[in-house]
């Protein structure tokens, strides 16, 4: 396993970061902590997850899948192995603070519900999951979608001194080591990062958007700026919600796959992921595996590795097997002949949801 800094501090974190969505819903508790022992046994020292797991997001399993993780510590006392990053809702959910917006007197009282379910006395890197202001993430990355003359910068950036009055207050109390952001743009790091400098507040050592084959539209801008200010990017959802294991080709819906959970995901006019152009690029992509006697979700996973701007991986699964081949995923090298393959894909449907 390899390992790079995350972000300015001397954390070393591995390549491939173990994601937990599914913990609680999709997977059971005994599952979990297979999936945990084999990833600790593989290298895996980086654990990511939220209080708004398990996934799909309902009342009935919010903070299910930190419990699982609390418990796993608890059976296993190895808590100091690995470096377990978390995750503050922003607003829209009613059963999370009652949907309330991401402020300080909400993140004083998410972390503490973090630390008492994850049965730890610290989190190494604590994450705000959304923004509190207007943008279009989670698939929905359109231009056009936001005007963002209507909204306030300056009420805004009071927000952001809010949060981060926050956010240093748990620092400076020992329940965090570090903080970072989720699903932002370049301009919300750089604003948090002149923040920080300016007045004296934590900075931002991380930023988890969503990236792969299918969504590389934080390449160059938002990657750009992790270089340049050494802010570690995290992509989420490498494999595109499962698009490019090939699954859901020819409009296929298995029963057990997230697509069936989650309808938004699905196929229809509303949905933000199932798109006929989507398929084409998918079929493209595995295309050039089959050429190259690649298995595609390995293709795909190594991708992102292979992006210098990336600093670790976050990967998902569902059962142990698929879980061992996204790990050996990382010991491949991508050629220049596939990258180029890939490329021309790409050059095709660069944007197909």
């Amino acid at each position: 396993m390899e390992f790079s800094i995350l972000g300015q501090t001397d954390i070393k974190v591995s390549r491939v970061c173990l994601g937990t969505m599914t913990w609680g819903e999709r997977n059971s508790q005994e599952e979990a902590f297979s999936q945990m022992d084999y990833a600790l046994e593989r290298g895996v020292n980086f654990f990511d997850t939220a209080e708004l797991y398990a996934v799909p997001p309902r009342a009935e399993t919010y903070g299910r899948t930190e419990e699982i993780i609390g418990e796993w510590f608890k059976a296993r006392g190895q808590r100091d192995k690995v470096v377990l990053a978390t995750k503050v809702a922003g607003p829209a959910l009613p059963w999370i603070r009652g949907g309330n917006r991401l402020d300080s007197g909400n993140i004083h009282a998410a972390v503490d519900a973090s630390l008492k379910r994850l049965q730890t006395d610290y989190i190494d890197l604590y994450q705000l999951h959304w923004p509190e202001r207007k943008f279009p993430h989670f698939g929905r990355n359109h231009a056009g979608i936001i005007q963002f003359t209507r909204d306030d910068t300056a009420a805004i950036e009071e927000n952001f001194i809010d949060i981060l009055e926050a956010l240093k207050s748990i620092v400076a109390s020992g329940k965090v080591r570090m903080v970072g952001l989720s699903d932002d743009t370049a301009w919300g790091i750089m604003k948090y990062l002149q923040l920080a400098d300016s007045m004296d507040f934590p900075r931002m050592q991380s930023i988890q958007n969503e990236f792969s084959l299918l969504n590389r539209s934080d390449d160059p801008y938002v990657a750009e700026v992790c270089v340049r200010e050494k802010v570690s990017y995290l992509p989420w959802s490498p494999l595109a919600t499962g698009l490019l294991s090939g699954k859901y080709q020819d409009h296929a819906l298995p029963a057990d796959s997230r697509w069936a959970l989650e309808k938004k995901l699905g196929f229809g006019v509303s949905s933000s992921r199932g798109t006929d152009q989507a398929l084409t690029a998918v079929s493209g992509y595995l295309r050039v595996a089959s050429q190259f006697e690649l298995d595609p979700v390995q293709m795909a996973l190594k991708f992102c590795d292979q992006q210098d701007f990336v600093t670790s991986t976050i990967i998902g699964a569902t059962t142990l097997s698929q879980l061992e081949t996204n790990i050996n995923a990382f010991d491949l090298e991508l050629t220049k002949e596939v990258l180029q393959a890939i490329d021309q894909v790409y050059q095709q449907t660069p944007m197909p949801y």
